[in-house]
């Protein structure tokens, strides 16, 4: 059977219990996970691909991990579309081993972590109906990594209006969030889907005793951070002031940040004030006054964060934090060739290219 029916139409529910019987089998899952993040593109693989065209980035892949995807999807999609569709059904393909490889406590934990990419999928949906999308173009942004199958995605990107999908997910735990959307108000409902998820993940991890927790919670904390710090300077250099419009934007259970204090501050004392966190040394380069775009400020945040979670993996290397370090880069990864397939088909030069990559 085709590796696009037999994982997208057939996928059996990811849904984990709690209280699931049997140990979690933690020493063979991170040494096959070591295994697989072996096969990660080496950093020194992206100035060559920058130097390519997109019929030879194609076949670039195509002789790497993502052989099978390109393959499987060669008769229908070409070019930027076929990539993409790829690298989506790849990170499908390889967080589905994760899920099936783990068991007990682990594959719990897995799975409420993975559940990020159903909110990423209806966010998709309400977008792509939203802005009257095609289908198609709707389909090309799914990752069906979380607990619904790319079949029922897909009945959902056929679905004539943003309200008949939001009737379909009458019986999830988003529909009462959904409810609330009225057509006016999709970045309010976009945003409260990501807090949803958070609430959900820690409540997942429940308060952290044991060291494995304590590192897991960890890694969630700081990308909570991350994302938080990305959107406050997002909305400093937007002119955006007033604290009833920043804190409902801002996600609750960060590592460090006091996001009401930075909030309150005019950008150069909010910047005075990032020189007292830990991730000052990663930014101090791009954050001044006089910066005009935040993309280096992004990629260099989202390179500590994954230079962070890879330190913690090692602090604790037969727990579930080597397996969600490889998860973060796989999709790294995955977003990094996304980057360089859509920068050359619109014809962007391979400096502005090279500043969106995160390269470790």
């Amino acid at each position: 059977m085709p590796l696009l029916e037999n994982l997208w139409g057939r996928k059996p529910s990811r849904k984990s219990d709690k209280k699931k019987k049997g140990s979690s089998n933690y020493a063979y899952a991170v040494t096959r996970v070591r295994a697989m993040k072996s096969k990660l593109l080496p950093k020194e693989t992206y100035p060559r691909l920058l130097n390519m065209g997109i019929d030879e980035i194609t076949r670039f892949i195509q002789e790497s991990e993502y052989k099978n995807d390109v393959d499987e999807l060669a008769m229908r999609y070409s070019g930027g579309d076929l990539a993409e569709h790829a690298l989506n059904m790849n990170l499908a393909l390889t967080y589905d081993k994760l899920v099936r490889i783990t068991t007990g406590e682990l594959n719990y934990l897995i799975v409420a972590y993975l559940k990020r990419y159903d909110i990423w999928n209806i966010k998709t949906l309400l977008r792509g109906k939203f802005y009257n999308a095609s289908v198609e173009d709707i389909l090309e942004s799914l990752i069906a990594a979380g607990e619904f199958t790319y079949t029922s995605m897909s009945e959902l990107a056929a679905k004539a209006t943003y309200q008949e999908i939001i009737d379909a997910l009458k019986y999830t735990e988003y529909y009462p969030l959904l409810q609330k959307f009225d057509g006016t108000n999709l970045a309010y409902i976009e945003n409260e889907l990501d807090k949803m998820y958070y609430v959900g993940l820690f409540e997942a991890i429940g308060k952290p005793r044991t060291k494995d927790r304590k590192l897991f919670t960890k890694v969630v904390r700081l990308e909570v951070d991350v994302k938080n710090l990305i959107n406050l300077f997002r909305l400093k250099k937007a002119g955006v002031t007033q604290l009833d419009d920043i804190m409902p934007l801002m996600i609750e259970g960060g590592l460090e940040l006091d996001t009401q204090k930075l909030a309150s501050l005019p950008y150069d004392e909010f910047v005075n004030e990032l020189q007292r966190t830990q991730y000052w040394d990663a930014i101090s380069g791009v954050a001044g006054s006089d910066v005009t775009s935040l993309t280096a400020l992004e990629s260099k945040l989202t390179r500590y964060y994954l230079e962070s979670s890879t330190i913690l993996s090692h602090v604790a290397p037969i727990t579930v934090v080597p397996i969600l370090d490889y998860i973060i880069h796989k999709n790294n990864e995955a977003n990094n060739l996304r980057i360089i397939f859509r920068g050359k088909e619109t014809g962007l030069s391979d400096e502005l290219i090279k500043d969106q990559l995160v390269i470790i």
